[in-house]
């Protein structure tokens, strides 16, 4: 499945390059994190800082609209500060901590007006992307969550193995397009849909207040600054 996503997008990236007015080289930070919400505890989800890096290829039509995709490696990442249950406050540094390394494909719809030296605009960008790698840390003892049959690294990894691979979602913001040559954007963006596939979880192999909590984890969603060089 990656070996055929990865092909799928490397086609795809030569065969708009080809017919592109300009390729550029794109990168910068993401700030992203995860949230929860039920009715007997909330927790606040710490951002956690990564980075971006990838390609983009560029169509400007006329003086108003600009189309810009752009396949990328983005690193997505979440950190839980505390929780408050019962209306106790509870200190939880890097009691849970996901991070998940994703092949993004995005189409960045750009409306913006030519000042000649730069290019201010407003940007939509949807975006679809396959997991390739991650990492869960998930402190069942400072959370709460003992169910006497499984080590942190048992949980670890059952919970690292039910993430859903596939993401999708969109990004909005702004930017300046700079010399015909140079980019800043900053954007804010959302992944849609579920961060674990809850249904992977076996009953029999982990308690079920465990994957209750897993249950209700948002999806990643942050801001990311992106530089990006074109030629």
């Amino acid at each position: 499945m990656k070996k055929l996503i990865a092909i799928i997008a490397i086609a795809f990236t030569a065969t708009v390059a080809a017919q592109a007015q300009k390729f550029g080289v794109v990168g910068g930070f993401t700030s992203s994190n995860t949230g929860i919400n039920t009715k007997d505890a909330m927790a606040n989800f710490k951002n956690v800082s990564l980075y971006h890096v990838g390609a983009a290829v560029r169509w400007e039509f006329g003086d108003i609209f600009a189309l810009q995709p752009q396949l990328m490696y983005q690193v997505k990442g979440s950190n839980l500060g505390q929780t408050i249950a019962d209306g106790t406050y509870q200190d939880l540094s890097n009691a849970f901590y996901s991070k998940t390394g994703f092949i993004e494909l995005s189409a960045g719809l750009q409306v913006g007006l030519d000042l000649l030296v730069f290019r201010p605009f407003v940007l939509v960008e949807p975006f679809i992307g396959y997991a390739v790698n991650g990492t869960e840390n998930f402190d069942q003892l400072a959370t709460g969550f003992v169910d006497g049959k499984n080590t942190r690294e048992d949980v670890d990894a059952l919970m690292a193995d039910v993430k859903n691979k596939l993401e999708y979602g969109f990004g909005v913001g702004g930017g300046v397009h700079v010399l015909d040559h140079f980019q800043l954007t900053v954007q804010w963006f959302m992944n849609l849909g579920s961060l674990y596939d809850n249904n992977k979880i076996n009953a029999a192999q982990i308690e079920e207040s465990v994957k209750n909590s897993y249950k209700d984890i948002k999806n990643y969603q942050g801001i990311k600054v992106t530089l990006g060089l074109f030629f």
